[in-house]
């Protein structure tokens, strides 16, 4: 068997999600994931998304849960962060260390460890698909999609400035008059400056709870990123899975603010 314990917020445990369940397959294993509700996400996996059937999923609210501290005690590997990334690839983990994964193995990380195929995984519950659906509704076909990550992401404040967001999205005006932006941020005073540059042109869900350690902040969460895979392209944050994973999810194309400066 694979245990996941999947860290940090929404992104990051969708793609160690994922990449478990890569893992599992090679190895023909069953894969369980344990959802830890905390301060960085504080809502189960059933309240998000639709129920699977390629994992199944325990429900954790401590690190000294005593159904995580069996798994972990009781596994025959167990892998940190820092083992994940010291046996990891490009093209996902290397394979004679992956088959020397025998018997149980326990994996407690934030990083991908294989990269994603698709999402397949996670469907929003259908309450949350109908929010995704209204709002993806009114973009049309010049849709941009802009996610400012601010807060404590200090490679993201630092690399994409606000100057450079404008920038990017003045860039898309002149080659589509007709773009408007999606926009997605934890700062809203970053929404004001942008709304202010350009007037009419932004949609957001402005009436978001921007606190993770709700579940009305997450809903909002997941809101967000479903809405930003569904535009044409996406201006992003500079070291932010939000960003990635919103492009990865459909395909499109993505450009990182700052990352040309």
């Amino acid at each position: 068997m694979i245990i996941i314990q999947p860290s940090g917020g929404l992104c990051n445990r969708m793609r160690v999600i994922n990449s478990g369940w890569r893992l599992a397959r090679e190895l023909r294993e069953e894969l369980r994931v344990l959802w830890l509700c905390n301060a960085e996400l504080n809502c189960p996996f059933e309240s998000l998304f639709q129920p699977v059937t390629e994992f199944k999923i325990t429900g954790i609210h401590s690190v000294a849960d005593p159904r995580k501290l069996f798994y972990q005690k009781t596994a025959r590997n167990y892998l940190t962060n820092e083992d994940i990334v010291a046996h990891r690839s490009p093209v996902g983990l290397d394979p004679e260390y992956a088959a020397s994964l025998q018997g149980n193995s326990y994996i407690f990380t934030w990083e991908w460890f294989y990269p994603a195929e698709d999402y397949h995984l996670f469907r929003p519950t259908e309450a949350l698909q109908a929010r995704i659906d209204e709002m993806s509704a009114r973009f049309g076909s010049s849709c941009v999609g802009v996610h400012i990550r601010r807060t404590d992401n200090q490679p993201a404040i630092g690399k994409s400035s606000t100057d450079a967001f404008l920038l990017s999205m003045r860039r898309e005006l002149e080659y589509d008059p007709d773009t408007t932006f999606y926009l997605a941020t934890d700062d809203l005073a970053e929404e004001a400056v942008l709304r202010d540059a350009f007037p009419g042109r932004i949609l957001s869900n402005e009436k978001r709870c921007l606190r993770r350690d709700s579940a009305e902040g997450m809903y909002d969460a997941l809101l967000d990123l479903y809405c930003l895979a569904n535009t044409r392209k996406i201006i992003g944050s500079y070291f932010s899975s939000f960003t990635d994973i919103a492009a990865d999810m459909h395909h499109i194309p993505k450009v990182i603010a700052g990352a040309d400066d």
